[in-house]
């Protein structure tokens, strides 16, 4: 059997996911960060995006996230999210509603809300991750 890793994914709420891995990829602020198995030892900080878990061969799981940091240690991959979602649970038609309505609370606003902008950018990346793992 190939050496896997560990990959947790939590959130303030709870533990959303905690499984062997062959592989991670993940949504660091400087660009995409793989990890295998014997991986240095890092801390990184993460933007929204999609986290990937390469279960197999054959499985991925596919995770939203609204950001937070990701730790690797000693084959282990610790994802502390601000939010964070796997794609299977992802109700897409209220994540489109939500985005719409953040959006035309942004068009009435006389000024940049930094607040909207994050949940605005949390919907679509739950939007596109769901997409994908269909």
């Amino acid at each position: 059997m190939a050496r896997t890793l560990l990959c947790e994914i939590v959130t303030p709420e709870r533990i959303l996911y905690h499984n062997e891995a062959q592989m991670v990829v993940a949504p660091a602020a400087d660009g995409e960060i793989g990890i295998l198995p014997l991986h240095a030892p890092l801390v990184a900080l993460l933007k929204p995006g999609e986290i990937r878990v390469r279960v197999d061969d054959n499985e991925v799981d596919w995770i939203a996230t609204s950001g937070g940091y990701v730790q690797v240690h000693e084959d282990k991959v610790i994802v502390l999210a601000d939010r964070a979602e796997l794609a299977s649970r992802i109700d897409v038609e209220r994540a489109r509603e939500a985005k719409a309505a953040i959006e035309q609370r942004i068009r009435e606003l006389p000024e940049k809300d930094e607040a909207a902008l994050d949940e605005l950018k949390w919907y679509e990346v739950q939007i596109a991750v769901a997409g994908k793992a269909r």
